[in-house]
């Protein structure tokens, strides 16, 4: 199992005990809301017995309705804090891999970012002070599959707390944990969704 796959697991496993416990309090403050808007229809209808049945029953309608809209905000909400949350964590768990499912990690995203054409990768201080013995050569000999694909590690290091920079002249692609799962997120966010809550 590599590190990337622990990491899906641990996730999901994280997820799957926080999810029910923020849906359950997000419904249980938007029913209790949903029962205070009820109340106070009735109340409203009690103060008002002498108008129209019609009229009456279109306050009540319309106080239930601002309810369960309400109710349906207070879980969209806790949904998506549920997902930045599940989102950080991921972030947290790739940042404090062991060094070797780390840097195993790196080699993969790097197959997917490389371009066609000799290049420089930028670490940050940390993982420059980290990097395995012969990386360099890893590194060429993960992105040979791709033609006139070549990178050389540079000893200057980058401001980020995870991943790397490529640099192709004056072209750079952040591929730091940062841009990339911000990058990604709208399909995280779809993925998280599906995984937690159908």
């Amino acid at each position: 199992m590599t590190g990337l796959e622990k990491i899906i697991k641990a996730i999901e496993a994280e997820a799957h005990s926080s999810a029910n416990r923020i849906l359950t309090e997000a419904k249980e403050e938007a029913d209790k809301i949903l029962s205070l808007a009820k109340e106070e229809a009735k109340q409203a209808v009690a103060n008002i017995a002498e108008k129209p049945v019609s009229e009456v029953k279109a306050i009540i309608n319309r106080a239930e309705s601002g309810a369960r809209l309400i109710k349906r905000q207070m879980i969209l909400d806790a949904k998506q804090q549920m997902i930045n949350d599940i989102i950080l964590i991921a972030k947290e768990k790739l940042t404090s891999l062991p060094d070797t499912d780390y840097f195993d990690t790196i080699l993969q995203i790097l197959k997917k970012h490389a371009h066609k054409m000799p290049g420089v990768i930028k670490f940050s201080q940390a993982d420059l002070e980290r990097l395995p013995k012969q990386f360099e050569k890893s590194i060429n000999t993960a992105i040979k599959g791709i033609e006139n694909a070549s990178l050389t590690i540079s000893q200057d290091s980058a401001q980020l707390d995870g991943g790397f920079i490529l640099v192709y002249g004056d072209i750079e692609e952040n591929c730091s944990f940062d841009a990339l799962l911000d990058e990604a997120k709208e399909e995280l966010q779809d993925k998280v969704n599906a995984f937690l809550f159908e």
